[in-house]
């Protein structure tokens, strides 16, 4: 027995590999002021020299093998104490305590007798003066909690005895026999978060923990940090603590709270995971989604710690509680996670940002950004002077002319686009569905309710318009004037972000910021005065908005850097993808760009052939569009509707335009006057004029003759669809050719800048100035074709049975029979977007002709009953209705003449039993396959062209 009458207590030290930092901690245990009865070691398969270490100053040590996890090497420790032991100090191979820590213990115990737990203030080792732990609890998501600002020190702010939920194991000491009523730690809980089980526990079942800031210990958290592998912890550190947090909680929790529990872990995992994904760091959220799918695996263990846990509590669930984490408190985390980051962006855009003006007024003292160096300079001189500044936003912005023009450029560029506010249709843009939920069933269908049935797969450019509407609360109708309205703004940016590199390149000083205004404004305005916008043509609108971004992103192949060279790569795949969705032919576009590209490196450069790194990249950007759109290309062919490789969104007939009007950028006659195209052509030719920048120009023209020529290669083909002839789309090469004129016209300006006269640069701008002022001002007064959609045919009642399911069908004759008949069939809500491109590629329905060949000219009970086995209740023949068929019509049996609107339309109700056999069929789970992998590789490509997370390693 020791003083007070206490027993004795006995210091239990586990080691694994600890050969580090024992000399020191036995050191500290030597020097103790109390000092403890009696030192047990025990050595978990240690490879270093733990062992010896021990053996030398405590004698023989208690071997385990490696794979023992720290409670059951405490277990075998105690096994060798005898009954005499009151006390257990558990100390790790990497915990020095204090010389007075044990002293100050155990006084808190004498002080304190209902006290069956008591634990030390940590203290970060090696710096000795940082605080890791006062105490612990754990928050409703499983944190571990200690109540301490990140990094702060020791200055005796927490230094008052209280009550904790648990301590840490490191310096705990616990009474023998308590520990031994409650069961010892938990096996399940190997390496991390047995301590605040136990402490879980032991106020569940009555007993109390106390903290005891006198005691200090100061633990380096080896096994946390990652300074040392075990065979328990590997190297997924994450996994071992998520895992032991979900298990605490869960077999803990009380049984009312159980099913919340679950539900908000589950669902609290999954935004741990795409967090972790957002910042790259993908290892984190391997291991939090395998932490969750493992215990789950895990339920019967779970289900039995419960039962266990159950027969031991004896205490109130409320006085258990109040010890637990504030409920508020993960919220709170979340909110400063979030905090965080956007302070770390914005300072890190700031940095950039100072960097570049810099740069820019190292390289042109006479520049814009020079001068705004040297009124700050003057300013903060003139602060000793007691002079004021005005540094508001609006100073600053309203004396910054670049600043204004592009305002109000933007401004005009929303008033240009005025008519996609609201519900935009018309034209090439079929109407929108009411709900996203209609888009992701066409995305997720194999086969599609629409006129007879089709297995033809919804267009690619659905998925990222039904991803944008669900973002919007679901709405399609937000998603398309989202496209519309921001496409135009979004190549503006773009394309000033691209031209200030491209300037860069060719200059030190790069091109001035007026010619970038010029340069991004003129592209900006593409897709308006090519007529695409007016006609609601999506595909070149996207991808003009996008083309830059793309081209900017492949910029980065020239990084002399590795890594950086395959970042550029996944997110140029990315980009491409969202191009090629938009606009198929993007994809033909870029595999010739990157094969001339490569092929011109491979010749100049013949060392490059034999780094991976130079050609792979280029070429796992063209594969990644491959993947993640194979449910949309390897359907199609399989189906039967290879065209769709081809085909720009929108209704058809697709535009055609002439060549002159390709190289003037216009798609249609509604575009912008013809002329005012070739004036940035001629621009471009003089562009090659200026000597210094007539290597980068040519280059630049090499890209725009590429462009040409896949438009040219598509104008003679030809596609024969079920409504008729249709061209393929020329939307990417158009992009691709303004984009390079505009660029060789910025280049040409950067180098006439060193060498051509000021009265003839002061001439060409004016002139050049004169396309993006006109078709601004253009695009501000014309009237496009959107919001002109006619009035439906279709008998409104007809169009709201067809919505009760796709057995309702409307069969639409239209014509006569001298000039010809044709058919369609509408259910639903009729053809909305996506639904027109999928019906127009499906081929035609045998039965369905056959039916209604011999419908309008010999009609029979027989073909009525036809009807509806095809799952079509009402025949309409719209004004002006051919009499000889109506006639014909009229006097079938079991079709009964029904009311139309428009005196001119004739309308017929099938009187048979409806039937939607001919609308069934099953799922292909080829299908199935291809949307996983287009999910996974979704997922993947994000986390790989995402920013990488720097992780700070505390030492």
């Amino acid at each position: 027995m020791s003083g007070s009458g206490r027993g004795a207590v006995a210091a239990l030290v586990v080691s694994h590999d600890g050969a580090r930092w024992l000399p020191v901690v036995i050191d500290a245990l030597r020097s103790q002021t109390r000092a403890p009865d009696r030192v047990v070691a025990v050595d978990t398969g240690s490879r270093d020299d733990s062992a010896d270490l021990l053996e030398a100053a405590f004698g023989p040590v208690v071997p385990a093998p490696a794979s023992t996890g720290y409670p059951e090497a405490v277990r075998r420790g105690v096994a060798e104490l005898g009954p005499e032991v009151e006390w257990l100090w558990l100390l790790h191979d990497d915990s020095t305590p204090d010389a007075s820590a044990l002293e100050a213990l155990l006084a808190a115990a004498d002080e304190h007798p209902e006290a069956d737990i008591l634990g030390p203030k940590l203290r970060e080792w090696p710096s000795l003066r940082r605080l890791l732990e006062v105490g612990v609890t754990i928050s409703g998501t499983g944190r571990r909690e200690t109540g301490l600002e990140r990094g702060e020190y020791d200055q005796g702010q927490h230094d008052e005895v209280r009550r904790v939920l648990a301590v840490n194991t490191a310096g705990m000491l616990v009474r023998r026999q308590v520990l031994e009523d409650l069961g010892g730690l938990d096996d399940h809980l190997p390496v991390f978060g047995n301590d605040i089980d136990l402490g879980w526990r032991a106020a569940a079942a009555g007993h109390t923990t106390l903290v005891v800031p006198q005691a200090v210990v100061f633990h380096a958290e080896a096994a946390h940090r990652g300074l040392r592998r075990t065979a328990l912890t590997g190297r997924h550190t994450h996994f071992q603590e998520r895992r032991a947090a979900l298990f605490t909680l869960l077999v803990n929790a009380r049984p009312r709270a159980l099913p919340l529990q679950v539900v908000r872990l589950v669902l609290g995992t999954v935004l741990r995971v795409l967090g972790f994904l957002l910042v790259r760091s993908v290892g984190e959220a391997l291991d939090e989604l395998a932490a969750l799918l493992s215990l789950a695996g895990s339920a019967g263990d779970v289900r039995r710690a419960r039962r266990e846990r159950r027969g031991r509590a004896t205490a109130p669930p409320q006085e258990v509680r109040r010890l637990l984490a504030p409920p508020w408190l993960p919220y709170r985390h979340g909110l400063d996670a979030v905090s965080d980051l956007a302070s770390a962006l914005t300072d890190q855009a700031s940095d950039v940002a100072e960097r570049r003006r810099a740069a820019a007024a190292e390289r042109d003292p006479a520049a814009y950004a020079a001068q705004a160096g040297a009124r700050r300079a003057v300013a903060e001189d003139a602060e000793d002077e007691d002079v004021p500044e005005d540094t508001s936003f609006v100073a600053r912005f309203l004396s910054d002319p670049v600043a204004v023009v592009l305002s109000l450029g933007v401004l005009a560029l929303l008033v240009a686009t005025r008519a996609g506010f609201g519900q935009a249709v018309g034209g090439a843009l079929a109407p929108v569905p009411d709900t996203a939920g209609a888009w992701w069933g066409l995305l997720l269908e194999t086969w599609h309710a629409l006129g007879q049935g089709t297995a033809v797969p919804a267009p690619a450019y659905l998925l990222p318009l039904a991803l944008l509407a669900t973002l919007l609360g679901g709405s399609p109708a937000a998603a398309v004037s989202a496209v519309l309205l921001l496409a135009a703004p979004l190549a503006l940016w773009g394309a000033w972000r691209l031209l200030r590199v491209a300037g860069r390149l060719v200059s030190v000083r790069g091109a001035p910021r007026w010619l970038l205004v010029w340069g991004s404004a003129t592209y900006a305005l593409v897709p308006l005065t090519s007529g695409a916008w007016g006609e609601g043509r999506l595909g070149p609108v996207v991808s003009v908005a996008l083309l830059p971004w793309a081209a900017h992103a492949a910029l980065g192949f020239a990084d002399p850097a590795a890594d950086r060279r395959w970042r550029a790569a996944w997110r140029l795949g990315l980009l491409l993808a969202l191009l090629t969705a938009f606009t198929p032919t993007a994809w033909l576009v870029a595999a010739l760009l990157t094969g001339v590209v490569v092929t011109v490196v491979v010749l100049v450069l013949p060392g490059a052939a034999r780094d991976r790194s130079t050609w792979l990249p280029p070429l796992t950007a063209l594969l990644v569009p491959l993947a993640l759109l194979a449910p949309w290309w390897v359907g199609s062919l399989r189906r039967g509707a290879a065209e769709a490789l081809l085909l720009d969104p929108g209704r058809l007939p697709a535009a055609e335009p002439s060549g002159l009007q390709l190289l003037a950028g216009r798609l249609t006659d509604t575009g912008a006057p013809w002329w005012l195209g070739l004036v940035l052509v001629v621009l471009a030719l003089l562009a090659l004029v200026p000597r210094p920048t007539r290597a980068a120009v040519l280059l630049v023209w090499v890209v725009a003759l590429v462009a040409v020529l896949v438009a040219l290669a598509l104008s003679v083909v030809r596609l024969e669809l079920v409504v008729g002839t249709a061209a393929p789309g020329v939307a990417a090469p158009l992009a691709v050719l303004a984009g390079a004129l505009v660029t060789a016209v910025v280049l040409g300006g950067v180098g006439a800048r060193e060498t051509a006269a000021r009265p003839l640069l002061v001439g060409l701008g004016l002139v050049a100035a004169v396309v993006p002022v006109l078709g601004l001002a253009w695009a501000v007064v014309a009237d496009g074709r959107l919001g002109d959609e006619p009035a439906s045919d279709v008998p409104a009642y007809m169009v709201q049975r067809s919505e009760l399911g796709p057995e309702h069908g409307i069969l639409v004759l239209r014509g006569d029979v001298a000039g010809g008949l044709e058919h369609t069939v509408r259910r639903g809500d009729g053809t909305t977007l996506g639904e027109d491109e999928v019906l127009a590629l499906s081929g035609e329905d045998a039965d369905l002709t056959a039916t209604v060949r011999e419908l309008v000219s010999a009609p029979t009970s027989d073909t009525v009953a036809r009807l509806g086995d095809l799952g079509i209740e009402h025949v309409v023949l719209p004004a002006p209705a051919d009499g000889d068929v109506a006639a014909g019509l009229d006097a079938a049996g079991g079709l009964v003449q029904a009311s139309a609107a428009d005196p001119g339309t004739r309308a017929w109700q099938v009187d048979e039993p409806l039937s939607t056999r001919a609308l069934e069929t099953g799922t292909s789970p080829l299908h199935v396959v291809l949307l996983v992998v287009q999910g996974v590789t979704l997922v993947v490509v994000l986390v790989l062209c995402a920013p990488t997370r720097e992780r700070r390693r505390r030492r």
